[in-house]
């Protein structure tokens, strides 16, 4: 059961808003409190069932704010609609744990958080990368443990990942980013796979490479692969960032972990159900040189069975996004797309920079409304 207990900002302000768990940071409260908002937030750490979210927003409520650990769903959205509810903002953003079209025929904007997780979710993954592929976890667990004696030949030999093959599934924000870094930090090749070709990527990479041989170095490589499988058998390194949906659930299964090579390095900082969890687990049990790096979990916060004890993953609990700027950036974004439809603002185009919304002055309008086209919510043109 979750916690009653809230903290309540703005107490005079006219549009009651919940939030369903606290957000660090306070200009997303300043926000609120220019757009006339009591702003009510709940306490408790634990993940709000359906029952809870419906109970807290009670009979009467303007906006709110919920978490991609809660399932925000056709009930949910029936009774915020009842209730007057008259905008959602998820605090992330990816927006699979909302029943998007369900708030659209609600008459409910759905917000996210575009563009603050870009590249500290990639550095994530980077970091995932280099702490799996040199086993960094095993080594640091053995140094505490008292084991270390001296220094030995054969001790904790891990993968070198200078002049390798990357590879990158689903080549959009995230992943060209992690595709950039590897590439220019390590002189990688790389192979993507997303269902369009990113062709900024490769001329990027392109771009590079010409660098390099104008400088007396070996020219990289940039492939798109026309199927996940193509980058799967190629790489060294594979990072998964593709969204989920019907075609990437279970993208990563036993068939498709048997095509990567002995010593592979697997890399998910998307979402958990991208990968069958049990599978991988029996995959590294099974070749023990393959190593997996994971920030997300097909059952969070559960994992599966074994899975913690394996010392060839590397396993954190979904912090990818976990900086301060890019955490309290997405509460502002939350907030603003929040006060703005209760202000009557229009939307943000989603190809538009949101670096706007995070200074003094935010544009009059919702940087992230995911449903804004189909609710018919008119595009921001300026002031």
């Amino acid at each position: 059961m979750v916690d009653k207990t809230r903290k309540i900002f703005n107490p005079s302000g006219e549009h009651r808003v919940l939030v369903t768990r606290e957000l660090p940071g306070a200009r997303w409260l300043e926000i609120f409190e220019e757009a006339g908002c009591r702003v009510e937030i709940c306490s408790s750490q634990e993940v709000m069932s359906g029952d809870e979210i419906r109970s807290e927003v009670g009979d009467h409520c303007d906006g709110v704010i919920g978490q991609l650990t809660e399932a925000w769903n056709e009930e949910i959205f029936s009774a915020l609609k009842i209730a007057g509810v008259k905008v959602y903002s998820n605090y992330a953003v990816g927006y699979n744990n909302v029943d998007v079209e369900a708030a659209t025929s609600c008459g409910i904007p759905v917000g996210n958080t575009p563009g603050v997780l870009t590249e500290t979710t990639a550095e994530m993954a980077v970091t995932l990368t280099l702490a799996a592929a040199r086993r960094v976890i095993e080594a640091d667990k053995f140094t505490r443990g008292g084991k270390y004696r001296g220094w030995q030949p054969s001790m904790f030999l891990g993968k070198l990942l200078y002049r390798k093959t990357v590879g990158v599934i689903g080549a959009g924000r995230i992943g060209s980013v992690y595709g950039k870094i590897m590439v220019e930090g390590f002189k990688m090749d790389l192979i993507y796979h997303d269902i369009r070709r990113n062709e900024t990527l490769e001329k990027y990479i392109s771009d590079y490479s010409r660098f390099l041989t104008e400088h007396g170095e070996k020219p990289v490589a940039c492939d798109y692969a026309g199927t996940a499988d193509e980058v799967l058998a190629r790489a060294d390194v594979v990072s998964l960032h593709p969204v989920l949906d019907n075609t990437t659930f279970h993208l990563i299964n036993a068939a498709r972990l048997d095509l990567m090579k002995e010593d592979a390095v697997l890399i998910n900082v998307s979402r958990g159900q991208v990968v069958d969890e049990a599978a991988l687990v029996a995959h590294c049990r099974d070749h023990p040189s393959f190593r997996t790096g994971l920030d997300v979990y097909e059952a969070e916060p559960d994992m599966a069975p074994g899975l913690a004890g394996l010392d060839n993953a590397v396993i954190v609990p979904h912090i990818g996004s976990a900086t301060g700027w890019t955490r309290e950036g997405m509460a502002v974004l939350a907030a603003c797309n929040v006060a703005a439809i209760l202000r009557g603002y229009p939307a943000w185009r989603k190809t538009q920079n949101i670096d706007p919304f995070l200074g003094d002055d935010p544009p009059r309008a919702a940087p992230g409304i995911v449903n804004a086209d189909e609710l018919s919510i008119p595009y921001y043109r300026g002031d």
